[in-house]
C-alpha cells in the first residue's frame, strides 16, 4: 500500500497554476515550426534537450541543445529505438514534485526536471499509406514518443506536453502572457488532446493489424477514431446537438472533404441529405450527365440527358414538389445554364465535381444557397464497413457495393424485354437501391417517372409512386402519364402479386426485382397475365 500510496498525487496538495519552463525535451518526427519554436524557447534561457534528428535540426539553426544522452547517462542503441526509454526521463516527467518521497528520489538518483514536452510521432500512417513493406510499417510503429507523451499528460499539474505544430503558437502566446510560464488550464488542455493523439495513433495501428495484417473482416476489437471538423448549429432537431468528425487513418473521401464555395454553414440534415445524393451520383461517374435531387435523405428525381439542364429538367419533372428545398449533385462540371435554372426553385444544397465561372456567378445571387465541389466523385464499389448505433451496441456490416450487370439478369417470365426495357430496367435498379425501403421506382428514358419510399408495405410505395408520376403529367401537360411503358424496380422481391399488379396498372411494362420469395411463381404467373416482361437480379438492396 506504501508504494502505491507514493506513487499517487498528493490530494491535499495546491493545484500549481503556473510553472515556469525551465527545461524542455524535444523530440519530433513533424518538424514544422521546430526551430521557430526552439528559438524562443532558447531566448527565454530554456534548457533544450533533444534527440536525433530533431537535435540536428536545431543546431543547424545555431540552438545549443543537450544531446539526451547526456541526460540520461546512456548513448541511443539499437537504431534509435532506445533512447528516452529511461528512469532520467520518466522520473523528470512523473515526479509530483511538491511530494517529498519524489523529491528525495530525484535528488538520490540526479533526475531533473522536465517542464516541457514537445513530442510528435512517427509517421505510420504515411508510411502505411505510401504502400511501405511490412519491416519499415512496423520500424514505424513509435514507442518512446507516445510513452514521453502519456507521461508528460498525466503529469499536467506539472508538466507541459505539445503534440501539434498547430498549438506551438498558443504555447508562445502563454508563455509571453505569463513571464514565461503556463497555466494549469492550458496544460489540462493540453494534456487532453495529447491523449486524444495517442488514442488515434494506436487506432491506426491498431486498424492496420486488423484489416491489413491480419486480414480480419471484423477484428475483436473495432478502434475507430475522429478529429472533430466542426461543431454544427444543432442535431436533426433544434433540441440536438451535433459535430462533424473525420475519420482517422485510411477513409474515403466525399461531402465531408468537399470545398464549401460559397452560404451558410451545413446543418446535420443538409451533411446527411447531402451525403445520400453524393453516392448515387456517384453511381453516374464518367456516364452521361446526370442530376439526383434528394429530399430527406430519399432520391426525388433522377435523370440522365445529353446535357446537365436536360437532366435537371427530366429529374425535377418527376416530383417537383418534394424538390423544392432539396438537394442537387451532379456528376460533372455544373455550367452556368444549369446553375441559373436550379436556382428558379429553393435549393439547400447543390454537389458538384467542380463548377464554371457562370455557374459560381449564377449561385451568388442566392447568398443562402451552398454550393459544394468535391474534386471527384467517390467509387460507388468501394470496400468499407458501415457502422450503426443501437441501444447498448454497434450494428458493422460491409458496404452495400454489390452491383449486377446485363449478364446477371434472368428472364422468367414468357416475354423477354426489349433492349430499351433492359435500359430503364437497369437505371430504375440503380435508383432504387438508394431509397428508402420499401423502395420502388419507375424509369423511362433515362429519367425517373416516379419514386414511392419507406413504406411498410410494397402495394403502397408501388402506388405512391405511381400516383406522383400522374401528378407530374397533369401539372406539365403530358398526354399520359411517364410511367406507361416503364421499367419499375423494386428493391426486395414482391412477396405477393399485389404490387406487381399495381405497377402494371401505372402503365409499367417490365420489372426488375431480386426474385427470391416462396411466391415467386405467382409473382411469375401475375407478371405473365399482365403481359409484363420480367428479370431477376439475384440481389437486394435494402436501405432501411
Amino acid at each position: 500500500m506504501g508504494a502505491r500510496k507514493s506513487n499517487r498525487l498528493n490530494r491535499d496538495s495546491t493545484i500549481m497554476t503556473a510553472v515556469t519552463i525551465r527545461r524542455a525535451l524535444l523530440s519530433v518526427s513533424d518538424k514544422t515550426g521546430l526551430v521557430e519554436l526552439g528559438q524562443a524557447l532558447s531566448q527565454r534561457g530554456v534548457d533544450l534537450v533533444s534527440t536525433g534528428g530533431t537535435a540536428k535540426a536545431l543546431r543547424d539553426a545555431g540552438l545549443a541543445v543537450r544531446d539526451i544522452s547526456d541526460l540520461t547517462g546512456f548513448p541511443e542503441m539499437m537504431d534509435g529505438r532506445v533512447k528516452t526509454l529511461h528512469p532520467k526521463v520518466h522520473g523528470g516527467l512523473l515526479a509530483v514534485r511538491d511530494n517529498p518521497e519524489h523529491a528525495a528520489a530525484m535528488a538520490e538518483h540526479e533526475i531533473g526536471a522536465i517542464d516541457l514536452v514537445v513530442v510528435n510521432l512517427y509517421p505510420f500512417e504515411a508510411t502505411v499509406a505510401k504502400g511501405a513493406e511490412r519491416d519499415e510499417i512496423i520500424e514505424n510503429i513509435d514507442i518512446g514518443g507516445p510513452s514521453m507523451v502519456r507521461s508528460a499528460a498525466k503529469n499536467h499539474q506539472y508538466v507541459t506536453i505539445m503534440t501539434d505544430p498547430a498549438d506551438y503558437g498558443a504555447l508562445l502566446a502563454e508563455l509571453e502572457g505569463n513571464a514565461g510560464a503556463t497555466t494549469y488550464d492550458f496544460r489540462r488542455l493540453m494534456a487532453a488532446r495529447a491523449y486524444a493523439a495517442t488514442a488515434a495513433y494506436d487506432s491506426m495501428i491498431s486498424q492496420w493489424f486488423a484489416f491489413a495484417d491480419q486480414q480480419q473482416m471484423f477484428p475483436e476489437m473495432l478502434a475507430i477514431t475522429g478529429t472533430r471538423q466542426e461543431e454544427l448549429r444543432y442535431g436533426e432537431n433544434p433540441h440536438q446537438r451535433a459535430a462533424l468528425y473525420i475519420p482517422k487513418g485510411p477513409h474515403g473521401k466525399g461531402i465531408a472533404q468537399a470545398r464549401q464555395i460559397q452560404g451558410k454553414e451545413l446543418s446535420y440534415n443538409n451533411y446527411n441529405d447531402a451525403d445520400a445524393a453524393l453516392e448515387l451520383c456517384a453511381e453516374f461517374r464518367g456516364q452521361a450527365p446526370a442530376v439526383v435531387i434528394v429530399k430527406h435523405a430519399n432520391p426525388c428525381g433522377v435523370a440522365q440527358g445529353a446535357s446537365l439542364l436536360e437532366a435537371w429538367q427530366g429529374a425535377l419533372a418527376c416530383d417537383d414538389v418534394s424538390a423544392f428545398g432539396g438537394i442537387v449533385a451532379v456528376n460533372t462540371t455544373l455550367d452556368g445554364a444549369t446553375a441559373e435554372a436550379i436556382c428558379e426553385i429553393f435549393t439547400e444544397v447543390v454537389v458538384a465535381p467542380d463548377a464554371d465561372a457562370a455557374a459560381i456567378a449564377a449561385f451568388a445571387k442566392k447568398k443562402n444557397l451552398r454550393l459544394l465541389l468535391t474534386g471527384d466523385l467517390p467509387d460507388p464499389r468501394r470496400a468499407g464497413l458501415t457502422v450503426k448505433p443501437i441501444t447498448g451496441g454497434l450494428l458493422v456490416q460491409t458496404r452495400d457495393n454489390g452491383a449486377i450487370t446485363l449478364d446477371d439478369l434472368k428472364v422468367v417470365t414468357k416475354r423477354a424485354p426489349t433492349e430499351q426495357e433492359l435500359k430503364d430496367c437497369l437505371f430504375a435498379w440503380t435508383v432504387a437501391r438508394h431509397v428508402k425501403s420499401n423502395a420502388i421506382v419507375y424509369a423511362k428514358d433515362g429519367v425517373t417517372a416516379g419514386i414511392g419510399a419507406g413504406q411498410m408495405n410494397r402495394r403502397d410505395s408501388s402506388r405512391i409512386a405511381a400516383m406522383k408520376a400522374a401528378e407530374a403529367a397533369e401539372k406539365f401537360g403530358w398526354a399520359a402519364s411517364r410511367a406507361v411503358g416503364s421499367a419499375v424496380a423494386s428493391d426486395a422481391f414482391f412477396p405477393f402479386a399485389d404490387g406487381l399488379l399495381a405497377a402494371a396498372e401505372a402503365g409499367a411494362t417490365a420489372v426488375i426485382q431480386p426474385g427470391g420469395s416462396i411466391r415467386d411463381e405467382d409473382v411469375i404467373a401475375a407478371a405473365d397475365a399482365a403481359g409484363l416482361a420480367m428479370v431477376f437480379t439475384g440481389m437486394r438492396h435494402f436501405r432501411h
